[in-house]
């Protein structure tokens, strides 16, 4: 193999395949001298990529843990296996997964090659999620859409449809995309109101980079979490939660997100009493998915939400 690149990427693919290679094996698999790949290890090295060299009758090459994250060499399924992945992820908003997941999806799906972008659109397509939420999802490609005028600092166009129903057209400057485990919000500085804004992504449809460049503006207040927080907590206001349990402090706790930490009340019960700013309807599901008999004492907007939500269950199955 002559093509000095096309042998380094194959030195490359071997080395990412998690064995030790000895020298004479390299050489063999890539018809080239022990003398050719030392020198192109070296490059690697050069290039950032930590390639460890032991000595000895069964010494060789390995690729080990650099302290920076190198380019990765991957094959069709596993590009097909990582981007369905991130998809599945992204596009429910699953605790845990983050804006630099959807980052990651839309670097990959940027150098997809044609075959392997259809491959998993049709596994996508052909496979049916079981989610948890009020069926709030967003499509994979609104997510990389913003996620890719975010990094380039590009202003974005975008369809947007209010809790309302109220559909406007929107010109932003998008500064972060937020994951709260629930659902993903667009924090952005809107050019048509002149003020920051805070957008629920599955309410964003044709999202269009438009190409023009900005700098970033100064939030107001914090970083793009802190501001999305405070910017829920002024719509609707805190809610004065209080909830009892029949099942120990420490079963309910682990079922819960941090900030609701239930109080033992006795041995098999416990009772939570907070000033939360979480909607009603995040509030209802999580407390169905505890899986223990509870009783709702306070707000009645709660008590109201869960009656209606058991109403339409129970129609559902007549």
């Amino acid at each position: 193999m002559t093509d000095s690149p096309a042998r380094l990427l194959n030195l490359l693919s071997l080395l990412q395949t998690p064995r030790e290679w000895p020298g004479s094996e390299l050489a063999d698999r890539l018809s080239v001298s022990p003398r050719t790949i030392r020198r192109d290890i070296d490059r690697l090295r050069d290039l950032g990529y930590p390639v460890e060299a032991t000595k000895g009758a069964i010494g060789g090459y390995r690729l080990v843990a650099g302290t920076a994250m190198p380019p990765l060499l991957l094959d069709d399924e596993e590009a097909v296996a990582i981007a369905v992945g991130l998809r599945a992820g992204a596009g429910h908003a699953i605790e845990g997964v983050d804006e630099a997941s959807v980052r990651a999806l839309a670097k990959l799906e940027q150098v997809l090659p044609a075959r392997l972008r259809h491959r998993v659109s049709t596994l996508q397509n052909a496979t049916l999620p079981l989610t948890r939420g009020d069926g709030a999802t967003v499509a994979p490609s609104t997510l990389t859409a913003l996620a890719g005028a975010v990094t380039g600092r590009e202003r974005l166009r975008f369809a947007y449809r209010a809790a309302d129903g109220a559909e406007t057209k929107r010109l932003v400057e998008p500064y972060r995309l937020v994951s709260t485990g629930w659902r993903w919000y667009l924090v952005a500085y809107d050019l048509g109101r002149e003020d920051w804004r805070v957008f629920r992504v599955d309410r964003v449809t044709d999202p269009l980079a438009t190409g023009a460049r900005f700098t970033p503006r100064e939030l107001p207040e914090g970083d793009a979490a802190a501001y999305l927080l405070r910017s829920m907590t002024r719509s609707q206001g805190e809610l004065e939660l209080d909830v009892t349990f029949e099942a120990p402090a420490e079963t309910v706790a682990g079922r819960l997100p941090a900030h609701l930490a239930p109080v033992a009340t006795g041995p098999d019960t416990c009772r939570l009493r907070a000033r939360v700013t979480d909607s009603v309807d995040w509030l209802a599901i999580r407390l169905a998915l505890t899986d223990v008999p509870f009783k709702v004492r306070a707000p009645d907007a709660l008590r109201t939400h869960l009656h209606d939500l058991t109403t339409r269950l129970t129609a559902s199955l007549t």
